[in-house]
């Protein structure tokens, strides 16, 4: 039977009892590897050293994409944290996984997610730092963290200004001690770094120079800007600063060559025109992957990734069936390929979403939009074009506050800035189509261009068939179930409406 999200509840239950416990696929005296997912908390792909951005020191992510494989083309399933990790646990998309789907509400129990499914076979499971979130699953059941029980034990004895005191590596190490001996482990690594606030001129104090920053296109070229982006490059290298303790430590204990290396990002930087929107740098993230006992290094993917397959690729590189529900698709041939550059074209698109964000709007509304890349291509449909998809003014709380945001507003009538503050901040039209090989920073949208008239047609039709089948309540006449998710974080009464915590909105309750 197909799932879908018209599918009964209580035939869904029987599916999902049909795979909670799944079989292993490989034979018993196969050797499974060990599996180290490290995600740092909103940080684009442009910010690697391996992306040679001089500002930027990343010995951990360089090492991995060096000795594994750099892909180049990862989109994250949402440009905000929660949908986008609960699509990763999941391998299905935030519009399958109803209030999990957007941003703080409630993690629903009947969703099977990867760590669950290697627990049961035998792998020891564990999580540093930020996993499945932010969002409620202690009230629909959950035991702990849908990512992994938590490891958090030691802090840091001199956190720095502005980082995190969790001693991610200790933690790691911690959970290594914990492991009953010859069972495999899974570890989440949930960095949560680099997401806002940071210490204001943190990245000059540590030696930085403002003349090595790359600033993105959609961005003003100033001074204060670059100090912003410095001190996001710092929190980057703390976050790797962990991730290469925790190599260096697996392999004094000789067990690198057996784990599977992931790194990556849950979506783009906390500036404007990147995180929070469906813009290239609000959902293509940096991914590196290593697996040395069974796959070549040095090599780079250009293949279409998106993070709904990250699940079936652990489940598959354990030797463990991927239950049906799971969209994504396993990267295992990818890495197992030994090829470089396009090495599977059947992957010729990825999806990703948006609802709500922050309270950002009056009743608590989102921004629903949904886009997909392909070829040189990213789609946008904007699905409630009337609405500020920054945030209502003159909060646009959907931009994380910071420096760069606060300096915009104050320049946003300087005829050079204009442009770059309706960019980030303004109304956007209901379709947007942008070359994102030649246009990275997304300033042209070509959807009315005559020249792209078929492009975009063909794009928008392909999208709306991917919806429907995917059963997106936006595609099937539900579409005020998202607006009726109650929010567990704080709300902003002053923004008018409804704005009760932890409550369904009654108004569009059906």
């Amino acid at each position: 039977m197909k799932w879908t999200a018209e599918t009964p509840s209580l035939t869904r239950r029987a599916l999902l009892g049909a795979v909670a416990a799944p079989a292993v696929i490989r034979c018993a005296a196969a050797r499974r590897p060990n599996i180290l997912f490290a995600i740092s908390d909103d940080q684009s792909d442009l910010h690697t050293g391996a992306t040679v951005d001089k500002g930027l020191k990343t010995p951990g992510f360089d090492r991995i994409a060096t000795q594994g494989v750099r892909f180049r083309q990862s989109y994250s399933l949402s440009p905000g944290c929660a949908p986008a990790r609960a699509g990763l646990l999941t391998g299905r998309y935030p519009w399958q996984l109803e209030e999990a789907g957007t941003h703080d509400s409630w993690f629903p129990r009947k969703f099977t997610v990867f760590p669950d499914i290697l627990e049961q076979q035998g792998y020891f499971v564990g999580l540093t730092g930020k996993g499945a979130g932010p969002c409620n699953f202690a009230d629909t059941g959950w035991p702990r963290n849908p990512a992994g029980p938590s490891f958090d034990r030691y802090k840091l004895d001199k956190p720095l200004p502005g980082i995190n005191a969790n001693d991610y590596a200790r933690n790691f190490e911690d959970f290594l001690n914990a492991r009953p001996k010859d069972r495999p482990f899974c570890f989440w690594y949930g960095s949560t770094e680099p997401h806002r606030v940071y210490e204001p001129g943190s990245g000059l104090k540590s030696g930085k120079r403002l003349e090595d920053v790359v600033v993105p296109p959609f961005l003003p070229d100033t001074p204060e800007v670059r100090s912003d982006i410095l001190d996001h490059c710092r929190e980057i290298e703390y976050f790797d600063s962990h991730l290469v303790r925790m190599l260096e430590l697996l392999e004094r204990r000789g067990e690198l060559e057996n784990t599977l290396v992931v790194v990556t990002s849950d979506n783009g930087m906390a500036f404007p025109g990147a995180k929070a929107t469906m813009y290239d740098f609000g959902i293509h993230v940096p991914l590196a992957m290593m697996w040395q006992a069974e796959c070549k290094g040095g090599r780079v993917c250009d293949d279409l990734i998106s993070f709904a397959d990250f699940a079936p690729t652990f489940l598959e590189a354990a030797g463990v069936a991927v239950p049906a529900q799971m969209v994504g698709r396993s990267l295992v041939s990818l890495l197992r390929s030994g090829k470089s550059g396009l090495i599977e074209p059947q992957r010729v698109r990825v999806f990703s979403g948006r609802e709500r964000h922050t309270h950002a709007r009056f009743d608590n509304l989102g921004y629903p939009a949904r886009a997909m890349r392909q070829g040189n291509y990213l789609y946008v449909r904007n699905m409630k074009p009337d609405r500020w998809p920054a945030g209502d003014p003159e909060f646009y709380a959907d931009i994380d506050d910071s420096p760069t945001k606060q300096w915009m507003m104050r320049h946003r009538d300087d005829p050079q800035i204009a442009p770059l503050f309706e960019h980030s901040f303004g109304k956007r039209p209901e379709e947007q189509l942008f070359d994102v090989v030649n246009d990275p920073g997304c300033r042209k949208n070509l959807a009315s261009e005559a020249a792209h008239r078929s492009v975009r047609q063909s794009m928008r039709a392909t999208l709306e068939k991917s919806l429907a089948e995917h059963g997106d309540p936006r595609l099937l006449g539900r579409a005020d179930i998202w607006e009726s998710y109650p929010r567990f974080s704080a709300m902003r009464p002053e923004l008018g409406g409804f704005a009760e915590r932890g409550k369904a909105n009654p108004k569009y309750l059906k």
